[in-house]
Formats: C-alpha cells, structure tokens, sequence
C-alpha cells in the first residue's frame, strides 16, 4: 500500500470513529511520520513463498547436475591425474613424494569447502546467477594455466587454489537453487542433481587414461577446461524466484547490512551447531580412498590391474544412492533426516578400514559398491537438512559455513595418508586410520534430533504460556469493562 492511498483511508476511519474509542496502535515509519496502523501492516504482511515444483526448476536442475558432474567427477577423478603426476614430477629420490604430490588434488577438494563461507556471502548479496558464472570462468582459467606449469610447485596455486576457487564459486549457488524451485521434491531433486558427479565418476577415469596415454597432461587438462566452459553457461539458466529478505539498514543506503553480510541466526540453532561441527569430525578419512585407492591397487595387485573400475563402481552406486536415499529423505519427517547420514558414516568408515584387507580385486570390489551407495546417501541429504535445521531464507550462508568447516578435514587427510605411506611402506595404516573419524562423527550427529525435539517442545510451552497470558489479559480487561458499565448505568437512570 502506498503513502499516498493509506493517508485518506486513515482519515475517513478517524472522522467515522466514536471519540471516547481509542485508534489502532499507529506505526512509524523510519522518516518519523506516523503513516499506517497496525492492522494495515498485518495485511501488509508477505505470505511464505510456495515454490513451483517444476517449471523452469527442471533446466535449473539439469544445470545444476552438470555442475555437480563436472566439479566433483574431476575431484573424484584425481587417483588418475595423481598417478599421472608421480610419473612426470617424480623422482625415485625424492622420500616425500606421495606427500608432496597428494596436497595438489588435496588443497583443491579442501579449497573448494574452504571458500564456501564467502561464496554464501556472495550468494546472498548478488544472487545465485552472478556467483556461479563468475566462479566457473575463474575456474576455467584456473584449469587452462594448470596445463602450461612444468612443475609441481604452480600447480599448488593454478590447480589447488585458482580452480578449487572457482568451483567454489559456481558449486554452491547450485544446491541454493533448487530450494527456489522444489519444497516437496526437494530431496528427489537433490538426488538427482547430485547424482551427475557419479555419472561423471563413472566415465571420466577411462576418459582420462585415454587421453593421458594418447595426448599428454597438459592436453587432458585443456580438455577438462571445456566442461568448465559449459557450467558457465549452464550458470545462466539460475533465475531466482524466493523474494529477498528485508534489510534492516536505514532507507536509501547502498551498503547491506551486517545481517546479509553475516547471518548470525543460524548459529542460534543447537541442531545447526551439532550438526556444523559433527559432519567435518567424520570427514578426516573421507577423501582419502579417492586419492590414494589408485595407487594403492597398483602396489597391492600390480600396475595392469584395472583400477579404473573400482572409481566407476563407487560412481555407479553413488548414483543409485542419491537417488534411493533422495526419494527416502522425502518420507522421513523433519531433522530425523540426519539418521540417514548416520548411517551413511558408519558404513563408509567401516568400508575404509575393509580395503587393506582384501587379497582379491573381487573384494575390493564390493567395498567399493557399498561405499559408494552410502556415500551417495550422505551427499544428496545436505541441503534437505540444512533447510530443516535452519529454513529457506538461511539456507545459503548455513550451507556455506558447514562446507567451509569441512575444508580443514577434507585437506589435512589425504597428505596425511600420504606421509603414512612414504614412511610406512603401504597405506594399510592410513585406511585403517581414515575409518575412525566418520564412526566418531556418526555417532555426534545421533544428538540433533533430541536436541531438535526438546526445543520444538519448550517453543510450544512458550507459547501455550502465551496465549494463556493473553486470554487472562483480554478476559481481566473485559471484567473492568463490564463493571464500569454497570456502576455508570444508574447515573444514567437518574
């Protein structure tokens, strides 16, 4: 309502009122002027956005498949450029070598969380659209650089920073979407869409050994930047639909303020803090099976062993997790989504502790499907999660806080199963130890739905309490009414 149409209805409602009856509690703008009641901004008050469930939201989730596909199929993807390094880098001399070479794709995966944080602040203040395709060019340009260094030491910057950056950049817009789109298929959707990293786990280590063997590294990563030319455009198709929070900075002023900035309602949440502190506890062995499983199978069953299958079978059942555990998180009430995940740790850190143990390829095989399934279920429940613990309109910055604080974990591990294996001799101990931490985390995460429930049931006391004061207050003013009508009537009388 203008100021211009509320001014006459104000008028006409004081000029019709009776004079001993008080108006609504008026309002005041910001400039002072008193310009609307109450009951006027009450009708003023926006209803909740109901997504579409569909529409434009299919392109947008295409898009954001290939977004997921490309920035995660090339992470998980890394066993094979790994070995591909050790052999032009290496040195039969060099003692750190596995350490050394490991913090390449391990500095890129951790950078990738690590910069989540600001990304969220980037999301919020320019939209879903601008982040994502600025961040896919950067990443591009990081992927392109990386083919001309003749050492190892740049790709520490080109690769592990330049080009973790801007998947970074265009990765999180993705999951914050698709809640612009889906409410009720928001966990069939999330599946889906996270599912495209597993079709890319499952083709790009052939296409990546091809390439490697007929046209070179630097080749392969030239090839590599075209996907990431394609998730620039693919950026485009992200048209936002949720209505922009309020700013509560003065009338007029360009810079946003603090709260849009940072969002320090999500820390309120208990639930929230368990579960940002839980998930990075249980992902210190997580990545490692991606990075050093490869060469593991060369030292275990020799270098004609095909190892690529092993990547292809974690693809495929990550994929038909996603979308099984998508479709499941649909039909799980609330936050008691999170047993999903706990579950999902448990068996990924038992699985982790299985590989040194199996003497024949079939075994590791079937290791290798099982956690790829529960890997897929751990993956595609983030976001559904993160919108129950603290809703839509913090969905992006809590995203981006979890994911930066998995970034130290999702680092540190790897180099250190490296470092193991470079003193040791084998990466037995480093699987065995990669297995413990998402057995600890699981059972950390077992809290947020006590914790979830205990506060919904103190929020209804509150305000059960409220009403009931309320009901007490309308009731005793209704009383001093009633009497002093009555002790005025026989004056009237009179």
């Amino acid at each position: 309502m203008t100021e211009t149409q509320s001014e006459p209805t104000q008028d006409a409602a004081e000029a019709t009122a009776p004079l001993n009856v008080p108006n609504e509690p008026e309002v005041k703008q910001e400039n002072g002027d008193c310009k609307s009641s109450a009951g006027e901004e009450k009708e003023k008050a926006p209803q909740e956005f109901e997504p579409p469930e569909g529409g434009w939201g299919w392109v947008v989730m295409l898009a954001s498949m290939w977004c997921n596909g490309s920035v995660f199929g090339i992470q998980n993807a890394f066993g094979i450029l790994f070995v591909a390094l050790l052999n032009k880098f290496g040195s039969d001399k060099d003692e750190d070598l596995q350490f050394r070479t490991a913090w390449v794709g391990s500095l890129s995966m951790g950078m990738i969380f690590f910069c989540s944080p600001i990304v969220s602040v980037f999301t919020d203040l320019f939209g879903c659209r601008i982040t994502a395709v600025g961040g896919a060019a950067v990443a591009c340009v990081g992927l392109l650089a990386s083919s001309f260094v003749e050492s190892l030491g740049p790709l520490y910057f080109t690769y592990g920073i330049v080009f973790a950056c801007g998947c970074s950049f265009a990765y999180q817009p993705s999951l914050v979407i698709l809640g612009h789109y889906f409410k009720r298929r928001l966990g069939l959707v999330n599946g889906i869409v996270t599912a495209g990293s597993s079709v890319f786990t499952i083709t790009l280590p052939f296409l990546l050994s091809s390439l490697l063997k007929h046209a070179g590294l630097a080749n392969t990563l030239r090839v590599l930047s075209i996907l990431m030319f394609v998730l620039m455009l693919a950026g485009f198709t992200y048209k936002p639909l949720l209505p922009k929070p309020v700013s509560s900075g003065k009338s007029g002023s360009r810079c946003p303020s603090l709260n849009r900035v940072f969002n320090v309602n999500i820390w309120k949440s208990l639930g929230y803090r368990i579960w940002a502190f839980g998930i990075p506890a249980a992902l210190y062995g997580y990545f490692v099976p991606y990075v050093h499983l490869m060469k593991h199978v060369e030292e275990r069953f020799g270098q004609e062993a095909n190892k690529e299958v092993l990547l292809m079978c974690i693809g495929i059942t990550s994929g038909v997790g996603r979308l099984i555990f998508g479709r499941v998180a649909d039909y799980v009430p609330g936050v008691k989504k999170v047993y999903l995940q706990v579950s999902s740790f448990l068996v990924i850190g038992l699985m982790s502790m299985m590989i040194p143990l199996c003497r024949v390829f079939g075994g590791l095989i079937a290791v290798c499907l099982l956690m790829g399934m529960f890997d897929g279920c751990f993956i595609c429940i983030m976001a559904p999660i993160a919108f129950e613990l603290v809703g839509s309109q913090n969905v992006s910055q809590a995203i981006g806080f979890l994911l930066g604080m998995m970034s130290i974990p999702m680092t540190v591990g790897p180099p250190i199963a490296g470092f193991l294996r470079d003193r040791l001799g084998s990466y037995d101990v480093a699987f065995y130890l990669a297995g413990i931490p998402p057995i600890i985390g699981g059972a950390v995460l077992c809290l947020i739905p006590w914790v979830e429930a205990r506060r919904k049931r103190k929020e209804a006391k509150t305000e059960a309490d409220t009403t009931e004061k309320m009901l007490e207050i309308k009731s005793g003013t209704q009383d001093d009414a009633d009497g002093e009508v009555k002790a005025k009537e026989p004056e009237s009388v009179i």
